[in-house]
């Protein structure tokens, strides 16, 4: 995208009922991670996270525990959703609860706006309801329980009973917005991605939309209808104004206009709120509708998908407490193809530490601030006349940088880092063919021994400002090391989309001492 646009991009807001487990952090830090490459490109960039604190679940989960739904949602979001930013470096612009004023009286200016327009209407309604997804479940979603739950209906995804529910309920015409949506989906090809989430949703939507209940009578956790305070607002659809009302809709035409639209990355089982639902209740507002929506896939582990319920959670902690938040964000997203299924193991994060991080990155970044330190006294050489291995590594260098922002373009971020990463192994290979310690026995050499560590430590600095998204402490901690805020500033201020032009870091640059970036893990018993 060109420099200076808006990009404005969310993760989905996290239903609060209990405390986040690794899934949640690999959505938040896939987000940041790409808002931090448009931010340090220049992109007018903001993003949002936060909680949705409404619905039943989280009023049966305040009274089980003898609180206010009120007092239930605040000790949670201050005891562990705000901390989860902390201990993974999310760099978020906003944080926003839906129990918050300038989110509920927005909320009811555009459901107005609906009801005004004729959109809305009132009905009955009776289906199978799952409490834990807070969704009226589509057959497909629909099995018959086994063991204690036989001869039930249960949610396929928490395998837990559905009730049935009959209530007078308003509803959404959702039904008339099919045929805008399946020509959203064809002149835009991109709005849903990967491929498959966008197969999947014009599969849905090409088999006929049902008109969607948007409000609840039977308790009242939530945001009042306008014109019927009987009723609270769905909180599925309550849930989606965040969105807007995050970024001024409603209340700062000026804000709104300059943020709006967004570009969405969501689980794969929220798809359908946020690629059919979400953009319908736009066009019904005459709002434009995201610029895209991005599925990501399932963690598993054992094979199953990541859930509290299940007991298949892990707490982000539980691995940043061990291997550090950049380990955490590197593994995350590189491991996984960024779109489909990934499966977790302890092992594999274990691996990939000490292969790429620890014996990749990191020792290539410590044993060339050694040896400057060693053979020209810790100050950056000039370079002389580049060879052909030389100039080779300043081509992998800037098409690496560029093969990895197109790969952000397309929310590729694993793909990005393997484009960078391509920089690591070719300095590694380019230090063992190389052979700076024997160059330094020969003084006749000097000359080409100072190109051969100009070229790592230059490459360096491209993959510290590279990888900055991905990893921030670490490449921090990189960057003063080769003392590169003293000739170019600070790290994030650095143009990401020029770090492949060769040259930048400057000779006789006083280079730091650097503690290993990825220390080793002792096993324990």
């Amino acid at each position: 995208m060109p420099a200076g646009e808006s990009f404005y991009i969310t993760t989905p807001i996290y239903y609060p009922s209990d405390v986040p487990h690794i899934g949640h952090g690999y959505t938040s830090v896939a987000v940041d991670t790409l808002a931090r490459w448009h931010r340090q490109s220049g992109d007018d960039t903001w993003m949002l996270t936060g909680t949705d604190e409404h619905g039943q679940k989280m009023l049966r989960a305040a009274a089980a525990n003898g609180v206010t739904p009120q007092e239930w949602v605040d000790k949670l979001v201050s005891e562990s959703w705000f901390p989860l930013l902390t201990t993974l470096d999310v760099a978020n612009d906003d944080f926003i609860r839906t129990t918050q004023e300038r989110h509920e009286r927005n909320v009811q200016v555009f459901f107005q706006k609906l009801y005004d327009a004729g959109y809305i209407y009132a009905g009955e309604y009776e289906a199978l309801y799952c409490v834990g997804c807070e969704e009226f479940k589509p057959e497909s979603e629909i099995v018959d329980g086994t063991g204690p739950f036989e001869g039930l209906k249960v949610c396929a995804i928490h395998s837990k009973p559905l009730e049935l529910l009959q209530e007078k309920n308003y509803f959404f015409k959702l039904s008339e917005f099919q045929d805008r949506l399946l020509e959203l989906y064809k002149t835009e090809p991109d709005f849903v991605r990967p491929d498959s989430a966008r197969n999947e949703v014009v599969s849905f939507v090409s088999q006929g939309l049902k008109d969607l209940s948007i409000s609840r009578s039977t308790f009242d956790w939530g945001i009042p209808l306008p014109w019927d305070t009987s009723h609270v607002i769905y909180v599925w659809v309550d849930a989606l104004l965040n969105y807007a009302t995050a970024v001024g809709y409603g209340s700062d035409e000026e804000l709104f206009a300059r943020r709006w639209p967004a570009y969405h990355v969501v689980g794969k089982d929220i798809l359908r709120f946020h690629a059919v639902i979400w953009p319908a209740m736009l066009m019904a507002a005459g709002l434009e509708v995201p610029k895209g929506v991005f599925a990501h896939g399932w963690l598993l582990v054992g094979g199953e998908k990541m859930s509290k319920s299940k007991l298949t959670g892990i707490a982000p902690t539980e691995i940043t407490d061990v291997f550090g938040s950049d380990a955490y964000r590197f593994y995350f997203l590189s491991a996984i193809a960024f779109g489909q299924d990934g499966s977790f193991s302890w092992e594999d994060l274990s691996a990939r530490y000490q292969a790429e991080l620890a014996n990749g990155f990191g020792n290539l970044a410590s044993r060339t601030i050694a040896m400057i330190e060693r053979y020209f006294g810790g100050v950056v050489p000039a370079a002389g006349e580049y060879a052909a291995q030389d100039l080779a590594v300043q081509q992998i260098v800037a098409k690496a940088a560029a093969d990895a922002d197109a790969a952000v373009e397309r929310f590729r971020i694993d793909e990005a880092i393997a484009d960078v990463w391509t920089i690591v192994d070719a300095l590694n290979g380019y230090i063992t063919e190389n052979e700076p310690w024997s160059l330094a026995k020969d003084e006749e050499q000097k000359e080409r021994l100072g190109t051969v560590l100009y070229t790592c430590a230059e490459g360096l600095r491209a993959l510290a400002v590279l990888l900055s998204p991905v990893m921030p402490q670490s490449t921090a901690k990189l960057w003063d090391a080769l003392g590169a805020s003293a000739g170019l500033g600070a790290l994030t201020a650095q143009p990401l989309r020029d770090a492949g032009r060769w040259g930048q870091l400057p000779a006789s640059t006083q280079v730091q001492a650097l503690a290993p970036l990825f220390p080793r893990i002792e096993a324990t018993a």
